[in-house]
């Protein structure tokens, strides 16, 4: 595996931590005093930069409004946005991968929208009873007479609060079969009810609300017309890989940043007239978590680089992102406990990036799949692909 980045690879990552530098670090504290939600025009602002530096939209090809990049390219800008607390990059334009997946019509009238920033996307696929067993969502669509009712309560509906349009996951029903199948649901449909819409650890732009759905949808609501009928699970486990490799990149940046604010901070600072990084109790956890650092940002790449080679197979794919998302999550907490640690009581302030970075970090080990169903899926890689196959890719 070459890492090397070429120039154009350079210039990319570049921009991408001068956007972050420039714009989303200094409105943190801001952020996170208004409870994660900035002034219209400063998210306007945000939004716009981002546009303006070409980094939205990188996951979707030019023809559609994206930036076309490869997986490894996507990984270079989401290192440096997990630099960032307070999810403030998730004001950028950008839409799911899935929408990719749909008919004509549907990139017309959905994706292309999300991607000028005139509509947006929010993903409904959690329920109380199915989280990480997605097998067992309980929330069906029939075929009406022209259509289709779809009724389903969906949990962490992220971005449900302030989208115009979801991606359901529900079964179609047909007689005894029970068909995996994504829906496109605008807001304004009637039948649409939110629930709860409750507070978590994070300050985020965005909520993660519960909504029920009591639907009649035309006939061409399925994501991918007909022929995605049965498809959603296959559409599902694409979005899963990009969100894990993308999760795991993110996770080195918040590291980085962790560390480069944690060592600055503790070889300034002075106890008992010695510098606190002269103490091996602050300064072996920082050189750990430099070294999970390191390991973790080659795990994402190599990832990132198996996912944009089409001969790799794609269960293989599939197993390195689960590995990805597990390492780099677990150790981004352990570093974030340990730079709290450093800081002491300035550590325990939320105007503190180790503070924020411990609640926000803390996620990242249960959505898109908690560690223990990464440890499952990598787990059943070994036994049914072997593990010679498994680690040699």
């Amino acid at each position: 595996m070459d890492f090397a980045l070429t120039d154009a690879e350079r210039g990319l990552r570049d921009r991408a931590a001068g956007y972050v530098d420039e714009v989303l670090i200094p409105l943190e504290v801001e952020a996170e005093l208004a409870g994660g939600r900035l002034p219209a025009e400063t998210a306007k602002r945000v939004k716009c930069e981002a546009r303006e530096r070409g980094l939205a939209g990188g996951n979707h090809p030019q023809e559609y409004g994206g930036q076309g990049w490869s997986a490894f390219e996507q990984v270079l800008v989401h290192e440096e946005l997990g630099r960032n607390t307070n999810g403030i990059w998730w004001h950028m334009d950008g839409a799911y991968n899935v929408l990719s997946k749909g008919t004509p019509e549907q990139i017309e009238r959905y994706l292309m929208p999300t991607m000028r920033g005139e509509r947006g996307d929010a993903y409904a696929v959690t329920e109380g009873e199915a989280g990480s067993d997605a097998g067992g969502i309980a929330g069906t669509a029939v075929r009406t007479g022209d259509g289709w009712r779809l009724q389903a309560e969906k949990w962490f509906v992220t971005s449900g609060d302030v989208c115009d349009y979801y991606i359901v996951m529900v079964n179609v029903v047909e007689g005894d079969a029970r068909l995996p199948t994504l829906f496109l649901v605008d807001r304004d449909t009637p039948g649409i009810e939110f629930v709860d819409d409750p507070p978590f650890t994070h300050n985020y732009p965005h909520g993660h609300p519960t909504i029920r759905f009591d639907c009649l949808l035309p006939a061409d609501a399925v994501l991918g017309g007909e022929e995605g009928i049965g498809k959603g699970d296959e559409g599902q486990n694409e979005w899963f890989v990009e969100e894990r490799i993308h999760i795991g990149a993110r996770c080195v940046g918040a590291m980085r940043r962790l560390l480069h604010e944690t060592v600055e901070w503790s070889l300034d600072r002075m106890q008992f007239e010695t510098r606190i990084f002269d103490f091996q109790g602050v300064s072996f956890p920082l050189a750990d978590s430099a070294a999970d650092c390191v390991a973790a940002r080659l795990l994402v790449y190599h990832t990132a680089q198996l996912a944009d080679d089409p001969s790799v197979d794609r269960k293989l794919v599939h197993a390195h992102a689960s590995m990805t998302k597990l390492f780099a999550a677990e150790a981004a907490y352990r570093c974030a406990d340990r730079c709290v640690q450093a800081f002491g009581g300035r550590g325990y302030m939320r105007t503190n990036v180790a503070e924020r970075f411990l609640r926000e970090l803390r996620v990242d080990r249960i959505w898109e799949g908690t560690s223990e169903i990464q440890r499952l899926i990598v787990a059943r890689g070994l036994e049914r692909r072997g593990v010679d196959r498994l680690l040699s890719v």
